[in-house]
């Protein structure tokens, strides 16, 4: 009796969630994959609804409740589960406070929620929703699950303030997320993978076939493109400027034992070989770093990129110990040029740092100052130019006899325009770990006790 009342309630459940997926499909077509991934697993005690990224888990008297009040809440919270994975929050790292960074994660799919202008999903938004979300807008571009993660970090909230935020914004039961450290076995389906995949396709599927802006959220949309950005290893790029050469250190790994061992014991005192004094490296020697300094270019931005360039450059693995870097401050206009021939000078450089100019932005001044240069003989072999910028300016119309690549940090992720003969790369503040928003204290004033969903 009782296996048969179980059968009941689960074919009930799984009625409930194939019909909210349905709904979801009718309204939202680019959806299609991604709602068709979970199977259905009923767990008496999961917290209404929660996901490892291959079934869905629900609590059947949650579940069968939510239904009964407002059909809405299923959709919400299936279409909560889904973004999570679309948004790959389930295998991104753990931060410190793991209890903040589910917040921020919930935080971040309801702003998507509250956004999209179906009336499957749509519920009344309360004032503190409102008044939460123009904070959110006001200190972030696109808010992300990361940036609202620094947000939350930033505006030190007392434990009554964060309680409100999780009774407002906590939907699901994060405990069946995977552990993002632990690798799944060999030739299993990795669910990280498929989700990837589904959310390119998806990203396509809204740039392409969605094109009336009625019929779907920008709010998402451009959340999948911040997530399906390619991230770039600031480290390595720099990298792509360096050159070969030999230098004093020796070089033990053509250095070959048994020629010295034979010899050491046919003649007592003479190795018959011994390691190579020099060897050859690729390291950074001769390079112009240009920053923008324009009124469109952040000073904490700029401070940030540089600070991120002295802790590759000070690593003695990417460059001689004696280099010829010219650090470039620059608008409409050339404002200073410093020299840098060893760590010393950068990190002196690094700690007296001050920002020139307040102009508009034209790249053309500083490839006609590396021009003098380079006829005044001011460099040996110069490999390239990095033009760290947020703006746009005006470009050259002829490749320099050098490599050169255009920096952009751009807050709303947007593209960036170069020449065909420039390399380019986009970062995130994230990337230099710089916050997305400005230090200040909360925004929210009104924290009494208001109205909220309930899940």
């Amino acid at each position: 009796m009782q296996a048969e009342m179980e059968e009941r309630v689960r074919k009930i459940g799984n009625e409930i969630l194939t019909s909210s997926r349905a709904e979801l499909y009718l309204h939202m077509r680019f959806l299609d994959l991604a709602l068709s991934v979970f199977t259905y697993e009923m767990r008496p005690s999961t917290a209404f609804m929660g996901t490892d990224g291959t079934a869905l888990y629900y609590d059947p008297d949650k579940l069968i409740d939510r239904y009964r009040r407002n059909r809405a809440l299923v959709n919400r919270g299936y279409l909560h589960l889904v973004l999570h994975c679309v948004f790959r929050h389930l295998w991104k790292p753990r931060r410190e406070d793991r209890a903040l960074w589910d917040l921020a994660c919930d935080i971040a799919m309801e702003f998507v929620l509250d956004g999209l202008p179906y009336r499957s999903v749509r519920l009344a938004s309360t004032s503190f929703r409102q008044n939460f979300y123009d904070t959110l807008r006001a200190r972030l571009k696109v808010p992300t699950a990361e940036g609202i993660y620094i947000m939350l970090e930033e505006m030190r909230l007392p434990a009554r303030q964060r309680e409100q935020l999780e009774r407002e914004f906590r939907i699901d039961d994060h405990s069946f997320w995977p552990d993002p450290d632990e690798k799944p076995p060999a030739g299993a389906p990795s669910p990280r993978q498929n989700w990837d995949d589904i959310s390119r396709k998806m990203q396509t599927d809204m740039e392409t076939l969605s094109r009336d802006p009625a019929q779907q959220s920008e709010a998402l949309l451009q959340q999948v493109r911040v997530e399906n950005r390619e991230r770039y290893d600031y480290r390595r790029f720099l990298q792509k400027f360096a050159v070969l050469r030999e230098e004093p250190r020796l070089d033990l790994d053509s250095f070959d034992p048994g020629f010295y061992s034979y010899g050491m014991r046919l003649y007592g005192n003479m190795p018959l070989i011994e390691p190579q004094e020099t060897r050859e490296s690729r390291k950074i020697e001769d390079f112009v770093i240009a920053v923008d300094t324009s009124m469109s270019c952040s000073g904490r931005l700029v401070k940030a990129f540089l600070e991120q360039t002295y802790s590759v450059l000070r690593d003695t693995e990417s460059f001689f110990r004696k280099v010829n870097i010219h650090i470039i401050q620059c608008d409409e206009a050339v404002r200073s040029d410093r020299k840098i021939t060893n760590e010393a000078e950068l990190r002196d450089y690094m700690e007296h740092f001050k920002l020139i100019g307040n102009g508009g932005t034209d790249f053309r001044p500083v490839f006609r100052y590396v021009d003098e240069l380079l006829a005044k003989k001011a460099f040996r072999r110069l490999k390239g130019l990095i033009y760290f910028t947020d703006g746009r300016g005006v470009f050259p119309q002829r490749r320099p006899p050098y490599d050169v690549a255009f920096v952009f940090m751009r807050e709303d992720y947007t593209d960036a325009d170069v020449p065909p003969w420039a390399m380019k790369l986009i970062l995130e503040p994230g990337d230099f770990g710089e916050l997305p928003g400005p230090t200040a204290d909360s925004q929210i004033d009104d924290w009494e006790e208001l109205p909220h969903y309930e899940y």
